[in-house]
């Protein structure tokens, strides 16, 4: 038994790593790397491994940088299963055609470029919708907390992860020459206590546990203090007489973005504005998260049951189009503008920020983590100017980062769940930047005693 970790090893995105046991190979997960154009060009590189070789594919979450390289494989000719939550597998298929879509319109862009330019090669899409469709094909939904045999000899479970609707740890059985060792994969862990999701399932028994260190470094902000936060901004942007954009990623936060703003409703005078929810994908991701009541925690099931929906926004607005994204732009003032991408390196937000990011009236509010290289890690290290197609732009809008609505685990709940297992197991520590990952491996060797390491890319680790 062997694992061989890939992706999300030097930062927080791509996340994919090869598991060898019994004579089967598996993947889990295959994420696209987000942040810079150099990084993003990784997405292109050939895989360490020949996708044909692969057996099966067990998915943590839908997330794009966990989820969004499966078309990719089935391109390049992986024809086995993709084995998920239920719920992931009904985002994946809005996920993936987004992905699709944006690989098609970006090589369309750079084609006309290269025209241009009197070029007469090609760019071809990272994979178009077709892949997408096939890949989505090939999943398999299993329900939380019941145990499948995949292959001869391994065995996985889905527990809730408390990340985002269908966000799995992986309990994985592994048995070879008579012997079974069981092995944990965190994919994303969620915070405790969070509105609409359940808490992290906590895991006791494992021998090896491949974990997520986004946040181990850092603690998030009290969420009561988050919201109260969150409410002296809308009341200063509506004193401004300016606009609020709050990049989401489509899936997670923004269900819970419109979420707390429904809940505090009242309290922050929301009648007096205008909310946009500005994402196609994100309004389809918000109809499966109506599908899976199920999966709610006992207060959003209680506010379900009482008055058949979540906290209703009055004045909410759903923006297919492009024409009503356009529309938006015209709005000087009393706009509540929420749109991906969440880490602001494409989509509709974008060009939000090109209307209002110079504007001293308004308001731009991070809710989620920026990865580096990303425009919104750029516009949270307080730059004072940013490029966006090709412009540059002053930044004199209020820029806010609001840590406590993260969906990633902080520290504490990272150390939290860990210290779940009894006894200790080994552990790996992966998908996070370089002094988050530092810092919680120093947590789990000095604080619970575990074993843990580092690895680095392509490393390959025996499991006796």
């Amino acid at each position: 038994m062997e694992l061989e970790f890939y992706g999300a090893t030097q930062g927080v995105t791509g996340s994919c790593h090869i598991l060898r046991a019994n004579g089967h190979t598996i993947l889990l997960d295959c994420g696209m790397i987000q942040g810079t154009k150099q990084a993003e060009a990784y997405n292109k590189s050939p895989f360490p491994f020949k996708t044909k070789e692969i057996d099966a594919v067990v998915l943590s979450h839908a997330h794009i940088d966990h989820s969004g390289r499966l078309p990719l494989m089935v391109k390049l000719g992986y024809k086995g299963p993709i084995y998920t939550q239920n719920a992931t597998k009904d985002l994946c298929d809005i996920l993936f055609q987004d992905a699709a879509g944006l690989a098609q319109r970006d090589a369309e862009y750079q084609n006309k470029k290269l025209r241009k330019r009197g070029k007469k090669e090609t760019i071809e899409p990272l994979y178009d919708k077709r892949d997408a469709k096939i890949a989505f094909e090939r999943m398999q939904g299993f329900r939380y907390r019941q145990k499948h045999e995949i292959l001869p000899g391994i065995s996985v479970c889905f527990q809730d992860a408390g990340h985002i609707l269908g966000s799995a740890m992986v309990e994985l059985w592994l048995t070879e020459d008579g012997i079974t060792k069981k092995l944990v994969f965190s994919g994303d862990i969620g915070q405790y206590d969070t509105p609409i999701l359940n808490d992290p399932t906590e895991i006791h028994e494992a021998d090896y546990v491949i974990m997520e260190s986004t946040y181990g470094n850092r603690l998030h902000r009290d969420r009561d203090l988050t919201a109260q936060e969150i409410g002296e901004i809308i009341s200063s942007a509506r004193h401004d007489k300016g606009n609020i954009l709050i990049p989401a990623f489509s899936i997670g936060r923004t269900q819970e973005v419109l979420y707390m703003l429904g809940t505090h409703y009242n309290e922050w005078e929301l009648d007096r504005w205008e909310v946009f929810l500005d994402s196609p994908m994100a309004i389809e991701a918000s109809k499966v998260y109506w599908d899976y009541p199920h999966l709610y925690d006992e207060e959003a099931t209680r506010l379900r049951r009482q008055i058949h929906e979540m906290p209703k926004l009055q004045n909410l607005h759903l923006s297919q189009s492009v024409e009503d994204s356009q529309a938006i732009n015209r709005l000087k003032s009393g706009a509540i503008i929420i749109a991906g991408s969440g880490m602001c390196n494409g989509g509709r937000i974008v060009h939000h920020l090109k209307y209002n990011v110079s504007r001293r009236e308004c308001h731009v509010i991070i809710v989620g983590y920026q990865a580096y290289g990303t425009l919104g890690r750029r516009l949270v290290n307080g730059e004072e100017t940013i490029r966006i197609h090709g412009d540059e732009y002053f930044v004199r809008a209020q820029i806010h980062t609001v840590g406590g609505l993260s969906a990633h685990a902080d520290q504490k709940d990272l150390l939290r769940w860990a210290g779940g297992f009894k006894p200790r197991p080994q552990f790996f520590v992966v998908h996070g930047e370089d002094e988050s990952k530092l810092a919680f491996n120093h947590l789990l060797i000095d604080q619970l005693g575990a074993k843990s390491m580092i690895p680095e890319a392509q490393q390959i680790v025996k499991l006796n």
